[in-house]
């Protein structure tokens, strides 16, 4: 191996283990008492406290079941109204159909923070304040630009004739769109699915604007209001930090397959 290889897989494993080393740190600290975490702040130190996780389980649990309907129903709202809307801009022309799209596609060059403010007046005239619905009616709305983009170069791209044979065959257009369109864009589906759960699953402003009933917050909300005002268990703290990134590794993991399918298909080519 030539001396400059040899340096630019140096630099890479540096690289790797200054982006791995984070979460290692964050499990071995999870595993912790306030004093060893004090006095081996670096280290692994024994016995491990499993009991962190238990008592971080039972602080957040309802935390991440507010998340869990949260993010289904947000997940499933942006999918279903998305692709309804992508089929008919990719296989339908219609009279002012490119300059809609473009006027929709626009919208994704205007920062999410500059909208809090009318989203706030929105849910606050709508009297939703407080309500899961204020957290999953603008999640689906803020969904919609980003995944209609990908999901309409998608299904422009399947070929004609499938439409057509369907069509001779006497498939109403919600029978081919069921049957045709979304069969073949499942792997695309699935990276808007994903992408979007983890921005639901990750948000921290919005919640907290809109949700003050401790019963209803979500996982990030209540991670933050789980540290103590004057006394922080921190291995406790890290062990809810470990169990909220769970769902999403697992569901990763599941899903992989769609999401690296739809990077790759050409899904987000203009």
């Amino acid at each position: 191996m030539k001396k400059k290889d040899l340096v630019i897989h140096a630099i890479l494993l540096v690289a790797v283990a200054l982006t791995f080393y984070p979460f290692i740190f964050l499990i071995i600290t999870s595993l912790k008492t306030n004093d060893q975490f004090m006095h081996h702040f670096w280290g692994i130190t024994r016995p491990f406290h499993w009991e962190n996780y238990k008592a971080a389980w039972e602080a957040i649990d309802q935390y991440i079941l507010n998340s869990v309907i949260v993010a289904v129903f947000s997940v499933t709202g942006v999918l279903t109204v998305a692709s309804l809307s992508a089929y008919a801009f990719a296989r339908h022309r219609f009279p002012g159909s490119t300059v809609l799209f473009y006027a929709v596609i626009s919208l994704m060059m205007i920062p999410g923070v500059l909208t809090l403010i009318s989203s706030f007046m929105w849910i606050k005239e709508l009297h939703l304040m407080n309500t899961r619905l204020a957290l999953i009616l603008p999640y689906i709305a803020g969904g919609q630009v980003f995944a209609i983009f990908v999901l309409r170069s998608f299904m422009a791209s399947i070929p004609e004739e499938l439409f057509e044979a369907a069509r001779m065959d006497g498939a109403s257009e919600f029978r081919m769109f069921w049957n045709i369109a979304i069969p073949l864009s499942m792997p695309i589906l699935g990276t808007v699915a994903i992408m979007n759960l983890l921005g639901v699953w990750n948000d921290y402003v919005w919640p907290l604007i809109v949700i003050s009933d401790a019963a209803k917050r979500t996982l990030t909300i209540g991670l933050a209001f789980f540290r103590g005002t004057y006394y922080i268990n921190y291995g406790t703290l890290m062990a809810g930090y470990v169990i909220a990134c769970l769902p999403l590794l697992v569901l990763f993991f599941v899903a992989m397959r769609y999401f690296v399918e739809g990077l790759t298909s050409g899904a987000l080519k203009a």
